[in-house]
């Protein structure tokens, strides 16, 4: 069977498209085109909002935003991806609850930001993007982080600043700082209970880097990550399994984590996690609680997923880039049998692509649908592709799609 790709747009072909966009639904050129990218995570899950360690790279597929500013306190919006009619909201109507749908991300980020003291007002926005939506992939965030680069242009925040020649942002301080806003909009207007991983790779990521991210303190630092250097592929398999962030699961997931650090007395699992001792006793006390039995799980990843953060940026540095597979396997098992954020289909993906030579491969993004990825030689990519696709058709489910992942350049 034959295996789907999903394609990045070029940088121009993006902003061309969006340029059109506006100006067929506005009548007038855009003042200001950005654009952010969605992200994979190679290792990491689920950690961001216990304090732990994650590592994502940028994907090459990105979300543009074209605006231009308006007089009023209105924003008008268009997405490619909607084909509907252009929508309409009030700034000073906005509040957690008040806007639906993918308008909350982007007025959530003006909102968040006008919450933040900056001075912003109305504006027409458009819309497009290659990132599939709904895939694990920060789809998201990705809108976020273009609205929020883009903003900061028209209204000259200077928090973007610039991304280098080598792919670099040149203010990370600062973007920092906006991939808080962008938390802020995710969580308190689109009502996703998210930590900060998505936002932060999005607009703080490296070219030819992952990105090594502390969500205890917001310390990140840029770890080399060039497969193609060493004959290997990331292979990106979309299961098309419905996933989404605004859901009672991922909310169960953070409040059980909550939960056990305030009975365990401490501010989150990543004390836990930096225990010298192990997370022994602490499974041991969790072990005894009413609900001990899921605690126990839920800790248990959290811990062993920040070791496994460290233990594949270690093995990365000795240069045998090869030898990360295993670290992928135990995340996926971990994710599925400790965490339960696994599903069948993100199940067989794995699988499949193990038993067609991939060196490592695991569920990527918040679970329960979405997106899978695989460690190949450089030559197999089409070979595990294919046997993922006729893994799928064989079970009666509809053909996934896919994509290599290379790490990119931030929003900007």
């Amino acid at each position: 069977m034959t295996a789907v790709w999903t394609e990045a747009w070029g940088r121009a072909d993006g902003t061309r498209r969006v340029r059109d966009l506006f100006a067929a639904t506005y009548g007038s050129a855009p003042q200001v085109v950005r654009s952010a990218p969605g992200r994979v995570n190679l290792i990491g899950e689920h950690t961001d909002y216990n304090g732990g360690l994650a590592l994502p790279i940028a994907l090459p597929h990105r979300t543009y935003a074209a605006l231009a500013r308006r007089d009023d306190d209105v924003v008008r919006l268009v997405s490619a991806q909607e084909r509907s009619e252009v929508r309409e909201v009030r700034l000073a109507d906005v509040a957690p609850g008040t806007v639906g749908g993918w308008a909350a991300y982007v007025a959530g980020v003006a909102w968040a930001l006008r919450a933040a003291g900056h001075d912003v007002g109305g504006f027409d926005v458009a819309i497009d993007s290659c990132v599939p939506s709904g895939a694990g992939l920060s789809s998201s965030a990705a809108l976020e982080a273009s609205v929020a680069v883009a903003l900061d242009a028209l209204h000259g925040l200077e928090l973007a600043g610039d991304v280098d020649p080598a792919g670099a942002p040149t203010h990370d301080a600062s973007r920092a700082v906006l991939a808080d806003v962008c938390v802020r909009a995710e969580n308190e207007i689109a009502g996703a209970p998210t930590g900060g991983m998505d936002q932060a790779a999005s607009l703080r990521a490296r070219a030819g880097h992952a990105l090594l991210l502390d969500c205890r303190d917001g310390s990140a630092r840029h770890v080399p990550f060039d497969l193609a250097t060493h004959g290997l592929a990331l292979l990106v398999v979309d299961t098309r399994a419905a996933h989404s962030h605004v859901d009672g699961e991922y909310a169960q997931r953070r409040a059980a984590c909550e939960g056990a650090a305030r009975r365990l007395g401490v501010a989150s699992l990543r004390d836990v996690a930096d225990d010298p001792h192990g997370d022994g006793p602490a499974l041991a006390s969790l072990a005894g609680e009413p609900d001990g039995d899921v605690l126990v799980r839920r800790v248990r990843h959290v811990t062993s997923e920040i070791a496994r953060v460290q233990a594949f940026v270690d093995v990365l540095a000795t240069g045998d880039v090869a030898a990360v597979g295993p670290l992928m396997d135990a995340s996926h098992t971990s994710l599925r049998d400790d965490y339960e954020v696994s599903c069948a289909e993100l199940d067989l993906a794995v699988e499949a692509a193990r038993a067609a030579g991939a060196l490592g491969a695991r569920m990527t993004g918040g679970g329960f649908g979405g997106s899978a990825i695989a460690l190949v030689e450089a030559h197999t990519v089409q070979h595990v592709a294919t046997a993922v696709t006729g893994a799928f058709a064989a079970r009666g489910l509809a053909a996934p799609a896919f994509a290599v992942a290379v790490a990119g350049p931030p929003a900007g």
